[in-house]
């Protein structure tokens, strides 16, 4: 069967994917758009499949939410103030896509299996529709290529669990499952005379405790001993100011007391440069930091019962990124592990037996199943063709390739680099050296080693000139929506010829004015392949240094630094970055979504289209 042909294919229909065919289609309203996704519905992480009881986002009311698309009050049912449910995220990204004529174009529950480069450099996708009920057999499942000259992986990092293998998992004798699939098992988990063991500390481990022991259901939590202990968790305010925390991190003049090797971005480099290479300055960057780390354990009281300091996190804040969520629940999350109901246990599974699982310390847990907070797998599950590609696409990997040695020289000078701008990033914590130990043998291991290397976090430097791929998404942030509202509309410009530096380049060659389609497509700047290497290595090295308790060995893990990141981002569409008007708001005011409202036409006007 010959391939189906389309102009934009879009992997992914979560909120980056989602951004990125609302504009691409603002710009482009007679592209022949598809989006895949292997899902039932809609949101990709906020997909109703993965809605389990109790499930909100971190985000408060208004911050969660695309700037031309107001989630009110009347419709969705969330005031000032509260958190987004996860029905709620859901129904709103629906919604969303009605509004903006993109529901037609998804296709769900089609699963991408291979991703191959042609020799014309369009990219061949081949596809596998799940079958609608468990039941139905691998046969009954429907295939089909798509051919596409331009491709956007928009699956983010949350799509593809990472559920370990067990010593004694076949004689379990109960279910063990991922965070992931919990809305298929609680209801016959979550009831009172039930006793359930949660793996993992992080975020997702704290929602499986929640929703199972307010259900009535006891709960045996285990940290992993040889991990990097549990996670970072604040109140919605923090600060002795009592400032939300999504808003916090976007006060530009905060931004500057985070050390940032993109920070440059924003305009303030003298300050920047005073705050990071200067003792007195790095005095006042740490103080900053004690004064936030204090906040939030004194409002999350870890030490005043001998089993919640077991949840006491064993890194400092500073070093900890998006691993840094908050206590979004109704009720005291700590009262219930006060109480006996959640009982903590820090160790190792060594072993699984009938209903039981054996630690390392010698404690041996009964539980009617075993619930894995245990992250996932960072690196799309799909084949990439020809063999070997994936390492050039920027993906992690083990490979070995031609031009290692050069690439090793890129990753020598960008730590030099890094620490001699940033030098307080030179006192590594050691919790970074214990989780590499309990690594080795893991093909995490390798991936750290190489780890997603992007231009802006989206683009293969080796595919820089040939506007075909992106990764829209490929990253973790507080400012999610800003991001994906940003990083969509520089990926369609990027594709149409007409970032600034295109538009430069173009008005050297040709009147702007009588520029057709045709020309601008094929007048673009080239990038300059060694400059966009060095930019790509040079920020995936600064998150191995910055977030070594976070994500940042993996991949861009940004908190105070995402603001910066989208000026950048601003100076590359010719678009004003400072977007409050006069210093003060500037300085002082929280950015938001809305502080991006408009964006397409305000770059429609600069690039004449």
């Amino acid at each position: 069967m010959a391939a189906e042909k389309v102009d934009l294919l879009i992997i992914g229909a979560g909120w980056h994917g989602l951004a990125v065919a609302k504009t691409y289609l603002e710009v482009h309203p007679d592209t022949n758009l598809v989006i895949l996704d292997s899902s039932e519905s809609i949101g990709g992480v906020w997909c109703k499949e993965r809605l389990y009881p109790g499930l909100k986002s971190n985000n408060l009311h208004g911050t969660y939410e695309f700037s031309d698309f107001p989630m009110d009050e009347e419709t969705f049912g969330v005031s000032p103030g509260q958190h987004v449910p996860g029905p709620v995220v859901h129904k709103y990204l629906l919604k969303y896509a009605e509004q903006h004529d993109i529901l037609r174009r998804i296709r769900f529950r089609w699963t991408v299996n291979s991703v191959e480069r042609k020799e014309d450099r369009s990219w061949l996708i081949r596809t596998s529709k799940t079958a609608e009920h468990p039941e139905n057999t691998v046969e009954q499942a429907q295939y089909r290529a798509i051919s596409s000259p331009k491709l956007v992986f928009a699956t983010g990092l949350t799509s593809q669990p990472f559920l370990p293998t067990f010593n004694g998992s076949e004689t379990f004798n109960a279910p063990i499952f991922h965070v992931k699939d919990m809305r298929r098992y609680t209801d016959k988990k979550a009831q009172p005379g039930k006793n359930v063991i949660v793996l993992g500390a992080s975020k997702s481990g704290y929602d499986a405790v929640y929703a199972h022991v307010t259900a009535g259901t006891t709960v045996d939590w285990i940290v992993r001993e040889s991990g990097s202990g549990p996670v970072w968790m604040a109140p919605a305010y923090v600060t002795p100011l009592k400032q939300r925390f999504e808003k916090l991190v976007g006060i530009r003049c905060l931004t500057w007391l985070n050390p940032c090797i993109w920070g440059d971005n924003d305009g303030f480099g003298k300050v920047r440069r005073l705050l990071h290479e200067t003792r007195v300055g790095r005095w006042f960057v740490d103080s900053f930091w004690t004064i936030i780390t204090n906040d939030v354990l004194r409002l999350s009281r870890y030490g005043q019962h001998p089993e919640t300091a077991k949840l006491t996190p064993w890194t400092p804040a500073f070093w900890t990124a998006c691993s840094l969520s908050l206590l979004n629940y109704p009720t005291d999350f700590f009262q219930y592990v006060r109480d006996g109901k959640v009982k903590i246990h820090v160790a190792d599974v060594v072993n699984l037996s009938d209903g039981t699982v054996e630690l390392s310390n010698g404690d041996s847990l009964h539980g009617d199943a075993l619930i894995c907070a245990t992250g996932w797998k960072h690196r799309p599950a799909i084949e990439f063709l020809p063999s070997g590609i994936g390492a050039r696409l920027g993906l992690p990997h083990d490979e070995r390739r031609l031009d290692d040695d050069d690439q090793a020289a890129r990753v020598r000078k960008a730590d030099l680099t890094v620490l001699e701008r940033l030098p307080r990033l030179a006192s590594q914590p050691t919790i970074g050296r214990k989780q590499l130990e309990s690594l080795k043998g893991n093909e995490t291991l390798a991936y750290m080693q190489n780890p997603y290397r992007l231009y802006h976090f989206m683009v293969p430097p080796e595919f820089i000139n040939d506007r075909s791929i992106a990764f829209a998404g490929a990253m973790l942030s507080i400012h999610t929506v800003m991001c994906a509202q940003v990083q969509a509309l520089w990926l369609t410009a990027y594709f149409s010829n007409c970032l600034l530096a295109d538009l430069v380049h173009l008005s050297k060659q040709i009147p702007l004015e009588s520029a057709s389609t045709k020309e601008v497509s094929q007048l673009g700047n080239r990038f300059d392949m060694e400059e966009v290497k060095w930019e790509a290595t040079l920020h995936s090295q600064f998150g191995r240094w910055r977030y070594p308790a976070g994500h940042g060995r993996r991949f861009p893990d940004l908190v105070f630094d995402a603001v910066p990141y989208l000026d950048g981002l601003m100076k590359d569409l010719g678009l004003r970055f400072r977007r409050k008007g006069v210093w003060w708001r500037e300085w002082f005011e929280p950015y938001g979504v809305g502080d991006y409202k408009d964006l397409v036409d305000e770059w429609k006007k600069v690039a004449g289209t």
